[in-house]
């Protein structure tokens, strides 16, 4: 594995979750309910392929302290559990919005 890489790739997938979900929010704010739902549903596939990449590391870690803490590893966890939050978030917003106007 190379970790470095791995890291990048867990940190990128976490950003594209992120993106989309404000994305989502932004096409909810017009209106624009397709789209929105299309975000969100672009933001979970990026958070399932950073939850892949956390889960391959956390295999080859085997709980014995294999897989180095580095600070841009805690960094990409980070992103990915902001990403989460902000992509529940969003899907409570959007529903929200969605009841104010009656959809």
């Amino acid at each position: 594995m190379d970790y470095e890489q791995t890291v990048m790739n867990l940190l990128i997938s976490a950003g594209e979750a992120r993106s989309q979900a404000m994305l989502a929010i932004r096409h909810a704010r017009m209106e624009e309910w397709t789209q929105a739902e299309k975000a969100l549903d672009a933001s979970t596939e990026a958070i399932k392929e950073a939850h892949k990449v956390q889960t391959m590391l956390i295999g080859a870690d085997e709980g014995e302290g294999k897989v180095p803490v580095t600070l841009i590893l805690v960094h990409a966890q980070d992103h990915l559990m902001t990403a989460m939050l902000c992509r529940d978030l969003a899907e409570e917003l959007i529903l929200l919005r969605k009841e104010i106007k009656g959809c």
